[in-house]
Parts: C-alpha cells; structure tokens; sequence
C-alpha cells in the first residue's frame, strides 16, 4: 500500500500508447495540485488484484478504463448510476463517500464535438461493438439519430447492441459496402498504432459527411486522411480524449481542469 501524494492511473492493455498522463499532469501543473497521474499496463488476469490492491490505497484517487477492460471492470465496483445497464461500459473509477464507484465520462466526450452538428434523424455508421462502441451508441440514441449501421467481426453481438439502445439499423461485417451516412464513426482499435488498419471505401459517404475516429494513435489515421483527401470534416480522437479526460480530472482531484486554450493542449499533445 502507498501513502502520501495522491494519484491516478489510466488502465489498459495495451497502454504504453496513450496520452493520458500528458493531460493530466499538465492540468495538474497548471493548477498547482501536488499529485500524479500514471499508465500501468494491467490484463484482463491481473485486473480483479489490480483493483483489490489500489482500494485498499488511500492516495489512490481512482482511474481511467480503456481496452480492452470498460465492460469487464464493471464486475468490481459499485455502481449507483446504473452504468451497467445504461452505457453497458465503465472507463472511470473513483472514490466516493468510501466507495470505489463506476461512470462513463466517453458518452459526453464523444458529443462535445459533434454538439454542433445537426445529427437528428440522420443516417450514422459505427464501427466497433466494444466499451467504446457502447459509449457512441448511448451518445446517439441521446441525439435521436436516425438508422444506424454497425459494422463488426461479431454481427450477432453488434445486433444486440441495436436493440439495447433502442435504435433502428441494421448490424452489418467489417467488409461491408458504407451505407449513405452524414456521420462514420470508428469506436474500434482497426487504425491504432500496432493494430491492423481500418479500409473503408468512403464514396458512398455525402460531401457533407463527418469522419469521426476515436483513434488518437496515431492523430491522422488512415480513416481521416482518406476522409480529408475527399475533403470531409474529420474529428481525431484528441477531441474525445480531452473532453472524457475534463470531467475524469474533476472527479479525482476535486477540481475543474485549467481554461487552457484548447490549441495549447492539443499542441502538447501532438509534440510528444
């Protein structure tokens, strides 16, 4: 057990990809808060002893979930917001009141982007049917968006997910032709430095299309920059990572992050 300097961890395997601490440990800088935030490499075996021994760590503030443990960590904490059959996926964990609680922070880091845009009704394709995956579709269905089309190795699963949201679409395989769709989103690791590439044909796509990765390594996927060569609006996967990263920062440390200019963190971000 340790003691002393509170911190935070982001979870994951793999991990040693993300830009988590980055984040983190700038805001805590700028606001002057004497803490830490850290990747630990933890798989799915080591996950139940991982949060066993940081419950019993009263520096340890809590974490952030990512692949492949937002479904699987839900099994290990409280949950009083009904994650479990809402979202379906966890991607923070927390203290509370003296209990180590699950929330989903990727649900509203998804929509900051898209706020803007207007997706009622609209045709959306999603690629992926994981924690993330989960995240998108809860977002959507919030949104009121029209068919939705998931593409995923597993049709069956994908088709679940459909019906657990209450949205209308069809579950389609990863080689399936795109559909028309005024927004794509990749919720997969298919892109992810490590990974094998996503190819999708985006010629059935509109010109006024958004491409929306949630990929952030590498920044430019193949996916965007095949959407940026037919000139449609993209969204990397800083955009989410920020915005999830915002409300996470609040809940361990008790405090809003910094009003950075949103150009000085991306900045830092795409140097390192």
């Amino acid at each position: 057990m340790t003691s002393g300097r509170s911190y935070a961890e982001v979870i994951g395997d793999p991990i040693a990809h993300s830009k988590s601490p980055l984040i983190h440990r700038h805001w805590l800088d700028k606001l002057g808060i004497d803490g830490d935030y850290r990747a630990v490499h933890v798989t799915a075996e080591a996950l139940p002893a991982y949060v066993t021994a940081r419950r019993d760590d009263p520096s340890w503030r809590g974490c952030n979930v990512t692949i492949p443990h937002k479904e699987a960590v839900l099994a290990h904490v409280s949950d009083p917001g009904g994650i479990r059959h809402s979202i379906g996926a966890a991607n923070t964990l927390f203290r509370s009141g003296g209990e180590l609680i699950c929330t989903n922070t990727d649900a509203a880091g998804f929509f900051a982007p898209i706020a803007d845009a207007n997706l009622a009704g609209a045709a959306v394709v999603v690629v992926g049917a994981g924690g993330a995956a989960r995240a998108v579709l809860f977002a959507l269905a919030q949104i009121g968006v029209g068919s939705v089309t998931i593409l995923n190795r597993n049709v069956l699963k994908a088709s679940a997910l459909l019906a657990h949201f209450g949205l209308k679409g069809r579950a389609l395989p990863l080689d399936a032709e795109l559909p028309p769709a005024v927004l794509l989103v990749n919720a997969s690791s298919l892109g992810m430095k490590g990974q094998p590439s996503l190819d999708l044909d985006l010629s059935p796509l509109p010109d006024e299309a958004i491409v929306y990765d949630l990929v952030y390594a590498p920044i430019e996927t193949a996916l965007l920059a095949a959407a940026g060569a037919r000139g449609l609006e993209v969204i990397d996967g800083l955009e989410m990572l920020i915005g999830q990263a915002a409300v996470a920062f609040e809940l361990f440390f008790g405090a809003p992050p910094p009003d950075d200019p949103a150009d000085e963190l991306r900045a830092l971000l795409l140097a390192a």
